[in-house]
């Protein structure tokens, strides 16, 4: 329950943002909790610059306000928030003991599915080696970890994994960990696609590449998390990157906290928001494919997947057997001609369904299904629900 507050000149809810400006995770979050505020408020919000690591606001102490929306780096924020007694969410989930003994619920991204987009994408990609980078520590780190490691080996594809430190405190320390991450690099097999956990980290992993003469792409592929588009575009190459849904973090962190506000439970269980998709940019532009004719099936698919194009379309394409162009591309891919267009398809589908009010039958028409049914069927048989479903979950 809120606080009385006799001396206050307005009715509007008194919410403080214990969120950091200097992570571009933190001010989109902040841009999803605007949006929400825009469409439901207003209020009355308290928040100033601060970083990731800060201490929490000396304000916050007898603090006469709502409800708190805070990035939960440790126990004293969370003991801070809980000295506070007001109803609050958290939006980053490393210190989850802390919260859930404070009581609070958490709105996060999808660290389970990020992982899984950035090993389908180096999948389709044709790679058949794989590494990750990863960070000692948070929670966050593991799971993406784990859980690309556990996609590409189901598949039967080999993960070496590293373990780096998220910060280093002094040049010394920052060298050391650059030449340990470059020896890994040259002892990966090539070629090999690299999910990076975050995008910081990818931006290591190009250096390390630069300074062992490893090429990238046409060597290693190197995928991070986050789509941080200032660090993406100043990568050499410049960074694929998952796009993890912050703005989405904060507008359901914004909805969360009204409910607790006007006396509502939390939920029992944390909520996810997924990912959108994957931004391609030129460390994951390649085909780790050494036949040509499965080459260029790929890059015709790519291109034409959506126009309604078939097997038959791919073999005149290429101009090749039709018998002999499926054994190959099974063999090389380990899928079908057909399984490649389809999944292409619903690429694009996903992709509409989260950029576009286009209607379902639209979607259908511009994503070469024969019709919206058709295109339902198939989505669901691929992401396990319905493409109203997915837009509903990923669009809110």
């Amino acid at each position: 329950m809120a606080r009385s507050h006799a001396t206050r000149s307005d009715d509007r809810p008194h919410v403080a943002l214990i969120v950091e400006t200097s992570l571009v995770s933190g001010r989109r979050i902040l841009a999803g909790i605007a949006r929400y505020v825009r469409e439901a408020g207003p209020w009355a919000i308290y928040h100033e610059p601060r970083d990731l690591g800060a201490a929490p606001p000396g304000w916050l102490n007898g603090w006469e306000g709502d409800g708190i929306i805070a990035r939960v780096q440790n126990r004293r924020i969370a003991e801070a928030i809980a000295r506070a007694g007001l109803p609050a969410v958290d939006v980053l989930g490393v210190a989850q003991d802390a919260i859930e003994d404070a009581g609070v619920p958490l709105v996060h991204v999808d660290d389970l599915a990020a992982a899984r987009a950035a090993a389908e994408h180096l999948i389709e990609r044709g790679f058949r080696q794989y590494g990750c980078v990863a960070v000692r520590g948070p929670n966050w780190a593991q799971k993406r970890r784990d859980t690309f490691a556990r996609t590409v080996e189901v598949m039967g594809y080999p993960c070496r994994v590293i373990h780096v430190s998220e910060r280093s405190r002094n040049d010394a320390s920052w060298e050391q960990q650059q030449d340990r991450l470059s020896r890994w690099i040259e002892s990966l097999p090539k070629p090999a696609g690299v999910l990076a956990v975050s995008d910081p980290q990818g931006q290591r992993v190009l250096e390390a590449c630069r300074r062992t003469g490893v090429l990238v792409p046409e060597e290693l592929a190197v995928i991070g998390v986050d789509d941080d588009e200032t660090i993406c575009e100043i990568c050499d190459p410049p960074l694929s990157s998952v796009r993890a849904d912050h703005t989405r973090v904060g507008y359901e962190a914004a909805k969360l906290l009204d409910r607790l506000m006007q006396g509502r439970r939390p939920p029992k269980r944390p909520i996810w928001t997924k990912p959108t998709g994957v931004t391609m940019r030129r460390s994951t532009d390649i085909l780790a494919v050494d036949d040509d004719e499965v080459v260029r099936s790929l890059r015709f698919i790519q291109q034409h997947a959506c126009e309604g194009i078939g097997v038959e379309d791919v073999v005149r394409h290429v101009a090749a057997s039709r018998t002999s162009l499926k054994r190959r591309f099974r063999a090389v891919l380990d899928r079908s001609i057909h399984d490649e267009i389809v999944a292409v398809r619903i690429k694009r589908v996903e992709q509409l369904l989260s950029q576009s009010f286009l209607s379902l039958a639209e979607i259908a028409r511009r994503t070469g299904f024969p019709s919206q049914n058709y295109m339902g069927v198939v989505f669901k048989a691929r992401r396990g629900m319905s493409p109203g479903k997915y837009r509903e979950e990923i669009r809110g």
